[in-house]
């Protein structure tokens, strides 16, 4: 699949926010946690951050958020429901890794997971992502494990 990264905007943002996970991944339905969904509502946080995701047939299939720093980047990302589990992963985190390596020239990334999200652990050690350390990050209204992960670039 050939992916097209293309600034955030209203719709984009509302059509993430309208997203919703079966089981488990229900943890990464946007209403879920209200500070990550004025984050992705808000225009002020989209500019050389926020990025939709669309397929070469112009539809919404993720995003990615960029965190910079002086040396890293720090990646967020949601793939829309319909495209999840259909081993599009790996190419679409990899996209989201080149795309950042173009546009920001950092010397490692960085992502946080959640610990029970075993799927997208294993997607992101495929895409040369390592294990860190490990801990406890209050969000969804509990207390949840969470494990840092890096890769150079």
């Amino acid at each position: 699949m050939t992916y097209h990264f293309t600034p955030m905007t209203a719709v984009h943002a509302q059509a993430i926010a309208n997203w919703h996970y079966d089981g488990a991944y229900t943890f990464y339905d946007m209403d879920q946690d209200p500070e990550d969904l004025a984050d992705l509502l808000d225009p002020a946080t989209w500019p050389d951050a926020y990025f939709a995701v669309l397929n070469e047939a112009g539809e919404l299939v993720g995003f990615f958020v960029f965190t910079r720093d002086e040396t890293a980047v720090e990646i967020g990302l949601g793939m829309a429901p319909a495209f999840t589990g259909q081993g599009l992963g790996e190419g679409f985190v990899q996209a989201g890794l080149d795309f950042a390596r173009q546009r920001y020239a950092p010397q490692t990334f960085k992502l946080r997971v959640a610990q029970f999200n075993q799927r997208a652990i294993r997607v992101y050690e495929k895409a040369g992502f390592v294990r860190g350390k490990a801990y406890q990050q209050a969000t969804n209204g509990d207390v949840y494990e969470f494990i840092c992960m890096d890769r150079p670039v």
